[in-house]
């Protein structure tokens, strides 16, 4: 017994050797370098907002505190952001970035050829927020209730192919059959609302409940010009099912319908993942991962996430990596149901 415990002694006293080391090769690189994070939206976005909360701390958590950066670089629904990362940017942890998740998803819907872009190979720090998307609407829209949108037609505005804002209405309008006009081309969801304001169109899908608090904090109010029209995920938001606010994924009326959406759905899960492209050292990644998980729970990121109205709710890189996986394991007759009305004009 003395043998085995001396031997479990001297294992932890090797792994903890090894962490120290670990930590002093990043700190060693780290110390007086640039740390990048691509933010795959506009300024003032979900992305960015994220982007740039965290960008305000991490320094503080990564060993040799380099200086942080935040590049924006909007395009297809964070698609060229993760083009970037996969394919250009430095292999060495001193690039990340944060995308929309349907940028994570996008491959696998539109077939494409996994060889050239494949969003399983990233190494995933964490993510920030596990989030819900919503439709905001006009309240004097003629549609005054997600039921009626199966005889009447809303009009909503759009961002580019790939992204929530035109990726959740399109998949729900072929799925469900609900009448959902989609004008898209507006540069990002700040745009789209004010297009609503305009009255240029009537709303906005696959908006991220965060954002929405951001962009129209007073929606749940009475006094409101717009109103939450539904939730477009598996569960319901406490704040939104006490508000009456139903699930779309509720007027499923096959299996087929149900298992469809929650797939597509999952994506809602990992709302702001931040990662690193393919081929970081480990001992980068490691550091990297554990100042990740270190800076949501800082005292000062806290207040001022709190202060601003921003919900922080990390999870591991582990998970997130599991998640993608388990998406892309998804099965084909699914995928392809899906692909079929993401492919549709």
């Amino acid at each position: 017994m003395r043998f085995f415990v001396r031997a479990l002694a001297c294992a932890a006293t090797f792994i903890m050797a090894d962490a120290v080391a670990q930590a002093q090769d990043a700190a060693s690189f780290f110390k007086g370098k640039n740390v990048t994070i691509v933010a795959g939206s506009a300024s003032g976005g979900g992305v960015d907002i994220y982007a740039r909360l965290l960008g305000r701390h991490f320094h503080k958590h990564i060993p040799g505190a380099p200086a942080i950066i935040v590049q924006n670089m909007p395009g297809a629904g964070s698609l060229a952001a993760a083009r970037h990362l996969y394919s250009l940017a430095p292999k060495d942890g001193t690039s990340m970035a944060v995308v929309l998740s349907t940028a994570l998803f996008d491959p696998l819907m539109a077939g494409q050829d996994l060889s050239s872009y494949d969003p399983r190979k990233f190494i995933f720090l964490g993510n920030a927020n596990a989030d819900t998307s919503v439709c905001i609407m006009r309240k004097d829209a003629s549609v005054q209730s997600y039921a009626d949108l199966f005889d009447k037609e809303l009009v909503v505005g759009g961002t580019g192919p790939g992204s929530a804002l035109v990726d959740y209405p399109v998949m729900e309008k072929h799925i469900l059959g609900v009448k959902v006009k989609l004008i898209a081309g507006y540069k990002g969801s700040n745009e789209v609302s004010l297009a609503i304001q305009r009255n240029e169109v009537q709303g906005i899908c696959g908006l991220l409940w965060s954002s929405a608090k951001q962009q129209y904090p007073d929606m749940l109010k009475p006094e409101s010009a717009v109103k939450v029209l539904v939730q477009q995920d598996t569960q319901s938001l406490p704040v939104l099912k006490a508000a009456g606010v139903p699930l779309s994924m509720d007027y499923a009326k096959t299996p087929q319908q149900k298992q469809a959406m929650e797939v597509f759905l999952q994506q809602g899960s990992i709302s702001r993942p931040f990662f690193l492209p393919p081929g970081v050292p480990a001992d980068r990644v490691a550091a990297l991962r554990k100042a990740f998980m270190d800076v949501l729970v800082d005292p000062e990121l806290v207040a001022e996430a709190t202060k601003s109205n921003l919900d922080v709710a990390p999870q591991t890189g582990d998970d997130v990596q599991k998640l993608i996986s388990k998406l892309y394991a998804a099965p084909p007759e699914l995928i392809a149901f899906l692909r079929q009305g993401m492919s549709a004009p």
